[in-house]
């Protein structure tokens, strides 16, 4: 377990995220909670804004790191000061509260003091359309929403002269023309007993959030989350997950996931653990070199991206230097190699590893800010089994994970203790996992969500009789009980021949060439695949720097050496994929994908329809080309 935390009560069913926060007050009340600081680029208001905020519960910005702290007392001093703003602006349990802002502070301590006053924070992806807020907002029947600065207002105010529910706007950055409140003026002297009151008022049962889907397919549906649901997977994650006490996060994909939202707020309160925040995702790097974390949990697109920037770092070394971190990377993944299997490494092979790391590996690790790491993990999609090898060759196990929304986080997990790489794990305690006749993969728990938010507040039960809810995920079972994905059963292609494929499969097989950042499969309804290819921006211009090609990045893509190694790359490719699953014809583009221009989810998923969309004339040439 990770650590010996007391559990008020005697059952942890029972006990709601105000109860634990109240326990990190009394038994950790000095130690930090959240850490945060503003942007090399940020205003000086929100500068401003951050250093009240630390300066309004006694902790000033620290002069020699640039961050400012908050400890656990003073986030509760702070949450009860913000619960009686809320209260004052006539926010009362039950209601639903909307947030569109970064990861700051503001955020986080709005989230946990709605939660005190039994009233469902629910956080919207700053990616999301017009028509999806207003959705969002007509659907919730939300009277109140929180947003961080005049960007955002501008997109919301258009709601308030609706006549929908929405009534107000609360900005927390200064300078948004308006009638709107600001977020300094919200927290006000709160009366002790009656704040006490009021959290002790609510129920293991009643909603802590809901969550809403990216709505990629359609109307996003809201997903109810309990209490119970988030801090019983917290008791079950923390009977596999070894972690330092009060182990620091970097928190940094959106709180409108539901991964964020437990790392980074339920089961950061639940472990008492110290929050940092990282306002910009591309800054992510950069936090870990600084702050050197003990576990880091990383999308596969984050993982990728951090292994092909080591990858073209590596480039650069003199041969001798490559060979010695080849060498020490061999006998890292012979020593992965054995855990995996659940034997005993010999010897030998321990003390070979232990001065490859010491000697080779950790000083490369070091400089990425990854020598302490105990615990990582990813989830959200399959992860490439290239990248994870690729990290076992620093003794770096990915703990590759599975779970949804609906699933309240992580369903199935790799352990340090049982892993199998390529898979995601077998089933945390009190879940169970089956597949149905087609692959379809169902769960049953206590940390499966409640249901789905009907448009009247009701909810809408999605198990059925049996409490079995069917995923939407395709995968198999093991003889070891170890789950391992295909793909989303709503995102397989069926060609025209009827075969059934996994684009993701196919995606990350070419995507094992360290020159192919980015990949898209597209043949549904045809006799063939063609792909949609991105080059790595960190690994294209190293090896091109490499082959003596002097060109911009942006015209890497076009350069004739470029692509006739990525011609290579999909024959090899190819070579290892059945028939079927082959790409028979691709294009290679010049623009790296994201969630700015649309062609990623806030959590570095393929919007597949976008792109599609997007390169609809592209996909129609490939499939009118001949040869």
């Amino acid at each position: 377990m990770t650590a010996n935390l007391r559990l008020p009560g005697d059952d942890p069913a029972n006990l709601t995220i105000p109860a634990l926060l109240l326990r990190n007050a009394e038994d950790h009340g000095d130690l930090p909670a959240l850490s945060w600081r503003a942007p090399a680029t940020a205003t000086a208001t929100a500068t401003a804004t951050a250093t009240a905020t630390a300066s309004s519960t006694g902790t000033a910005p620290e002069e020699d790191t640039g961050w400012a702290t908050l400890t656990w007392a003073e986030v509760r001093h702070r949450v009860a000061e913000l619960a009686a703003g809320f209260t004052a602006l006539g926010v009362t349990g039950g209601e639903h509260v909307l947030m569109m802002m970064g990861n700051r502070p503001e955020h986080w301590l709005c989230d946990l003091a709605l939660t005190h006053l039994g009233a469902v924070p629910v956080t919207v992806y700053s990616t999301a359309a017009p028509e999806q807020i207003a959705h969002i907002v007509r659907h919730s029947r939300a009277r109140l929403a929180i947003v961080e600065g005049a960007a955002e207002t501008a997109r919301w105010e258009p709601l308030l002269a609706d006549a929908g529910p929405l009534e107000r706007l609360v900005v927390v950055e200064e300078g948004a023309a308006g009638p709107h409140t600001p977020y300094a003026g919200v927290p006000r002297p709160y009366e002790r007993e009656g704040f006490e009151k009021t959290w002790r008022g609510i129920r293991a049962t009643d909603p802590v959030t809901v969550v809403y889907t990216s709505g990629t397919t359609g109307d996003p549906k809201g997903v109810v989350v309990s209490h119970r649901n988030v801090i019983l997977n917290g008791v079950a994650l923390d009977r596999v997950v070894e972690l330092p006490e009060h182990v620091e996060h970097i928190c940094y994909l959106p709180f409108a996931h539901i991964a964020e939202r437990m790392l980074g707020i339920y089961l950061a309160v639940f472990r008492a653990a110290h929050v940092y925040m990282c306002a910009d995702p591309a800054q992510v790097a950069a936090t870990a070199r600084e702050l050197h974390p003990a576990q880091f949990f990383g999308v596969p697109r984050v993982w990728e991206k951090l292994a092909a920037s080591v990858r073209a770092g590596l480039a650069l070394l003199p041969e001798e230097q490559r060979a010695a971190v080849e060498r020490a990377g061999d006998v890292a993944r012979e020593y992965v190699d054995h855990r995996e299997r659940g034997e005993e490494p010999p010897a030998e092979l321990v003390a070979s590893y232990e001065r490859a790391r010491s000697e080779v590996l950790e000083p490369l690790l070091s400089m990425a800010g990854f020598e302490r790491l105990v615990w990582t993990s990813s989830a959200s999609a399959p992860m490439p089994l290239d990248v994870v090898r690729f990290w076992a060759g620093f003794g770096i196990v990915i703990m590759d994970a599975w779970g949804l929304t609906e699933t309240v986080g992580v369903s199935t997990i790799n352990t340090p203790d049982a892993f199998r790489l390529g898979s995601v794990g077998r089933p945390i305690d009190g879940l169970e996992v089956r597949t149905a006749e087609d692959g379809e993969i169902e769960v049953r728990g206590r940390t499966i969500f409640d249901g789905y938010l009907r448009a009247d507040g009701t909810v809408e039960r999605a198990t059925d009789d049996e409490g079995w809810f069917a995923t939407g995920d395709i995968g198999r079972v093991d003889e070891d009980g170890y789950l391992w994905l295909t793909d989303r059963k709503k995102e397989m292609i069926v060609t025209s021949t009827g075969k059934n494929v996994s684009p993701a499969l196919v995606e990350n097989t070419l995507k094992e060439h360290p020159l192919i950042g980015q990949a898209l499969v597209h043949g549904d309804g045809h006799s063939y695949l063609v792909a949609l290819l991105v080059l790595d921006a960190e690994m294209a211009p190293v090896w091109a720097k490499g082959q003596g090609i002097d060109a911009e990045p942006a015209a890497l893509a076009s350069h004739p050496a470029v692509r006739a190694e990525v011609e290579r790359a999909v024959a090899a490719a190819n070579a290892r994929l059945n028939r079927t699953e082959q790409v028979k014809r691709y294009r290679l583009l010049s623009e790296e994908w994201g969630p700015a221009t649309g062609e990623l989810t806030p959590s570095l998923k393929l919007r597949r329809r976008v792109i599609r969309d997007k390169y609809a004339p592209v996909i129609e040439e490939l499939y009118g080309e001949r040869g």
